[in-house]
């Protein structure tokens, strides 16, 4: 089951059905707000979900997401991911944001799940948009951290966590923002 999406996102991708003009594959079949079948219409340009009843418009909007970019003598902290989508590659910490959260929260937070380390953000590193998480078009947005506390170790969704010199970072790094992220911080350090 935990393949289906990524299979069925790569397949329309590979028959180029999918592209950005379209409906996501993962969307809703029923009104949310009156229970209607939602039917596909063009509307400003774009094939969106429109409940024929109530005239609700399902807006695909991309999902956001934040990291931080946790530095150690020259070493940035990376974490193996221990479940799909890109099981086993390597990520900065980060995760989708809770509803009821702030956005500095919600680093924070993702950074102790998947590390134990306790931080303080510091700044703003960068925002990237990426369309390879098969879940969804992923807006990441990056703050800087310092530890203050907490010995580190991967968390409950993680295999590893661990500090990488930044010339020798693993091969298998699992989203396009986060090699992005990545070769920003290498061409303002190194």
């Amino acid at each position: 089951m935990k393949f289906v999406i990524k299979e069925v996102f790569e397949s329309l991708q590979k028959k180029k059905i999918y592209n950005e003009n379209m409906i996501n594959p993962k969307h809703y079949r029923f009104c949310p707000m009156c229970g209607a079948k939602l039917q596909s219409q063009r509307l400003h340009n774009r094939i969106r979900l429109v409940c024929p009843h109530c005239r609700y418009v399902f807006y695909q909007n991309p999902t956001p997401a934040v990291g931080v970019i946790l530095m150690r003598n020259n070493e940035i902290l990376l974490v193996q991911r221990k479940y799909e989508p890109r099981a086993g590659d390597w990520s900065l910490p980060a995760g989708f944001i809770e509803y009821d959260e702030e956005v500095e929260q919600a680093a924070v937070r993702e950074l102790k799940e998947e590390t134990n380390l306790d931080i303080r953000l510091t700044g703003l590193f960068e925002v990237y948009s990426g369309k390879d998480d098969p879940r969804s078009h992923v807006v990441l947005i990056l703050y800087r951290g310092e530890i203050i506390g907490g010995e580190l170790r991967a968390g409950d969704d993680a295999i590893a966590a661990r500090f990488f010199p930044l010339d020798q970072l693993p091969e298998n790094i699992a989203f396009c923002c986060h090699r992005q992220a990545i070769k920003k911080l290498k061409s303002d350090i190194l």
